[in-house]
C-alpha cells in the first residue's frame, strides 16, 4: 500500500526562536503589530510504501527520531493517509 505523512517539527516552546522572533518583530514594519509569538519550524511531505498502516507509522517515526528532528531541540508530529 502506499501513504502519504505531512510531518511537521517546531521548535520546543522552551527554546528560543531566532527566526521567529525576527518574524515577529518585521509584523510592526507592515502593519500587523497584532501578530505576536511566531514561531517557525518545518513541514515535511513524503511518500513511502508500507503493508499496512501501523508499519507505515513506525517507519515514519524512525524517520522522524533518527533524521528529520533534533530531539534535543525539536518536535514533532505527523498524519499518515493512504494514496
Amino acid at each position: 500500500m502506499k501513504f502519504k505523512a505531512e510531518i511537521d517539527v517546531m521548535p520546543h516552546a522552551a527554546l528560543l526562536d531566532p527566526q521567529g522572533k525576527a518574524v515577529t518583530g518585521s509584523m510592526v514594519n507592515i502593519g500587523l503589530a497584532a501578530i505576536q509569538n511566531v514561531r517557525i519550524g518545518k513541514h515535511i511531505s513524503l511518500e513511502l510504501e508500507a503493508n499496512s498502516e501501523t508499519e507505515a507509522n513506525e517507519m515514519v517515526e524512525t524517520a522522524c527520531k533518527k533524521l528529520l528532528a533534533n530531539l534535543i531541540m525539536e518536535s514533532y508530529h505527523f498524519q499518515i493517509k493512504s494514496i
